[in-house]
């Protein structure tokens, strides 16, 4: 048995594929199905049921990616704390996004500490806020960033930065050249909402009932599983709908949507950083997160700069 096998365990059952858990390492399936056979072979239990294109733990199995996932994590601090010892930033870091962040922010500031650090490896895995939040407290994530506050007793969270939602109409809508409405005259409007869990619609909702309203009285035509989606339904007539301003800022020149301001309503929320309440930040992580604070307000400036 070693670190590199129980890292293949772990992709198969994060991905429940052999052929997923080969690509996300770069080997074969037949190599992946070898280091399974080693690892069964080694304990003397199966630790994989195969059922048709879907491969589960079975409870030893699960017994095994509990402490497969402390090692390999541990592996990766230990990297992270010599590096550093060198006095060198490097290693591999987990992290994760809801959509607004994920997509939006910290793609850009990733690439600001991958050039500032060419040795770091950031793997970011998007989801929406309720999957980044159980990725994190399960140990899989090291650092999240989501859209609402975590209620899971096993993250931390703090205050990263603002944004502020906006309502969005097609380029044919009647309101496309209106700069404000009343919440009350999108009840006749079709409207579409992200999913269930979703960030963003947690913050809609709470602040629609700040004020008296409900999200789920509105005329709900379409749910969407991302902004991107919920964007493209906008542009194409769907319905209206309220998204980041970082979300709708690439397509506002274009005149495709037309993005207002609600009265009556705050529509300005925050981002969360989240990390596991009982898990030491890796020296690595503990870096990124400092490099994050310093420099989030700064490109969030600049986005906003772009938008006019």
């Amino acid at each position: 048995m070693d670190i590199w096998q129980l890292h293949i365990f772990c992709k198969v059952v994060e991905l429940k594929s052999f052929s997923k858990a080969g690509e996300a390492v770069h080997i074969s399936q037949p190599t992946v199905s070898s280091h399974i056979k080693d690892l069964e072979e080694y304990f003397g239990v199966r630790l994989i049921d195969r059922l048709s294109k879907t491969a589960l733990p079975t409870k030893a199995g699960e017994l095994l990616f509990n402490y497969a996932k402390q090692l390999t994590a541990l592996r990766r601090e230990t990297e992270s704390v010599m590096a550093r010892f060198r006095g060198s930033v490097e290693g591999r870091l987990l992290i994760g996004g809801s959509t607004i962040p994920g997509v939006y922010l910290l793609p850009g500031m990733i690439g600001k500490f991958n050039r500032r650090h060419p040795k770091v490896h950031v793997s970011l895995f998007i989801g929406d806020t309720q999957k980044i939040i159980q990725r994190t407290a399960s140990g899989d994530l090291e650092l999240g960033v989501v859209g609402a506050i975590p209620e899971n007793r096993h993250v931390l969270y703090e205050r990263l930065v603002q944004d502020e939602m906006c309502l969005i109409v097609g380029a044919r809508h009647p309101w496309k050249n209106k700069r404000q409405v009343a919440p009350s005259l999108l009840y006749a409007e079709p409207f579409i909402t992200r999913e269930e869990g979703s960030g963003t619609l947690k913050s809609i909702e709470a602040r629609f009932q700040q004020k008296g309203f409900s999200v789920y009285d509105l005329n709900l035509v379409a749910e969407m599983g991302s902004t991107e989606a919920v964007l493209q339904g906008v542009r194409q007539g769907v319905g209206i709908s309220i998204v980041s301003r970082f979300a709708a800022a690439q397509h506002l020149p274009s005149g495709t949507i037309h993005a207002l301001d609600l009265t009556e309503i705050d529509m300005k929320r925050d981002f969360y950083i989240i990390h596991h309440k009982q898990r030491s930040m890796s020296p690595l992580c503990k870096a990124f997160l400092d490099f994050l604070k310093l420099h989030i307000e700064e490109q969030v400036k600049h986005e906003g700069d772009s938008l006019g």
